[in-house]
């Protein structure tokens, strides 16, 4: 018995195209692993999309995936994740099946205040499934679940949550493995983990999903496992390509700029994805005298194949407005008057008016279409439209 187990693909996740690219491709590359590995079938362990309605570009590259595997004559298994779910029942996932390319296994039906699952049997296996929610919903209801038997059969569950024993000290709520029904292999997705425990398994995400992720893990991941009296699981890691994080603490915004470049001017950068961390506290200046466009220049003629910064741990001293006004309109004066000091702008005589013209008050009986009109009206005169 041979199958293979992949979660979180998150696919059309990314805003930067390149990196959406990438991540389609791994996903590619995970499923021509399978058909050249044979796998019995392939299991997904919720969060195919990122979103329930995915971009019809994505869909389209999605469907000529699932055709590979169809015309290797190997089934696709799967479960909505808390990304990919929708209350309504309906999501993208229902079109995949639709058109014959995989099915998805969840058959549950409720009684006596318990959830029933029904198997989805294939050769051996007897597969069940509960779909990820959002916010966690689902966890009350995993410790309802119980299974519809299928004695003789190798039992597998398809589930898309958090798992106590894998969170460690997170103060969220989880499911515990001990409140899960029996099964032979738990195929896990949700957390973006590399966390195999015994038959509890967390795939690893196809491709990371978000800069921290990329930072961590690098690369993506799924599992091929076989059973033949012994479980076991192999790792197959997707590397497609390098991840160079470049780490700078700034306390200058002047020099900020031309520091970058240097340390950056370091390191080979070629075809490779770039994450630049900045943190720092700036006493004069502002976060915008980095040059971001130079940089980026600079990073592209390098032939980085991507570059991604975060700055969410760059600061700017908290300059002390000093207000000696003694009401609140008097203070909102004061307040631009000393910013549009600081920050010149062609706007910033017009910015106390629009603020008076904006906070006048629909007359009584003043009907909405002529409130509209005297309101755009005294815009378009301090604007000069």
């Amino acid at each position: 018995m041979k199958f293979a187990h992949l979660g979180d693909c998150h696919l059309g996740g990314w805003r930067f195209p390149e990196i959406q690219e990438l991540n389609m491709q791994s996903f590619s590359q995970a499923l021509d692993v399978c058909i050249k590995e044979k796998v019995d079938m392939v299991l997904i362990a919720g969060d195919l999309f990122d979103s329930a309605y995915p971009p019809i570009e994505i869909l389209k590259r999605t469907f000529a995936e699932f055709r590979k595997l169809k015309d290797a004559e190997i089934p696709c298994f799967l479960i909505a994740g808390s990304h990919d779910f929708s209350a309504s029942g309906k999501t993208f996932l229902d079109v995949l099946e639709h058109a014959g390319f995989c099915s998805n296994i969840v058959q549950v039906e409720e009684r006596n205040d318990k959830l029933i699952l029904k198997p989805t049997i294939f050769q051996n296996y007897a597969i069940y499934g509960y779909p990820g929610k959002k916010a966690g919903l689902e966890i009350p209801d995993l410790r309802r679940i119980i299974f519809d038997d299928a004695p003789g059969f190798f039992k597998i569950f398809m589930l898309h949550t958090a798992l106590k024993e894998a969170i460690g000290n997170l103060p969220i709520d989880a499911v515990s493995m001990k409140e899960l029904p029996q099964a032979d292999y738990y195929a896990m997705g949700h957390l973006h983990i590399d966390f195999c425990n015994n038959k509890f398994v967390y795939s690893s995400p196809i491709f990371p999903n978000n800069f921290e992720e990329l930072e961590e893990l690098k690369y993506g991941a799924f599992y091929i496992v076989e059973f033949d009296k012994i479980l076991r699981c192999r790792k197959i890691p997707i590397r497609l390509r390098e991840v160079l994080v470049i780490n700078l603490e700034l306390d200058n915004s002047i020099t900020a700029t031309e520091k970058i470049i240097k340390e950056l001017d370091k390191e080979v950068l070629e075809d490779k994805i770039i994450l630049l961390k900045l943190k720092g506290q700036f006493t004069n200046g502002k976060i915008s005298d980095i040059r971001f466009n130079e940089i980026e220049q600079f990073v592209k003629n390098k032939k980085a194949y991507s570059f991604i910064k975060n700055i969410s741990k760059l600061s700017v001293e908290e300059s002390q407005i000093k207000i000696e006004a003694k009401d609140m309109h008097e203070v909102e004066d004061d307040i631009m008057h000393q910013y549009f000091e600081e920050n010149p702008s062609k706007f910033g005589d017009k910015v106390p008016l629009l603020l008076k013209t904006l906070s006048i008050e629909k007359q009584e009986d003043e009907k909405n279409q002529i409130f509209n009109d005297r309101l755009l009206d005294e815009l378009s005169k301090i604007l000069n439209f």
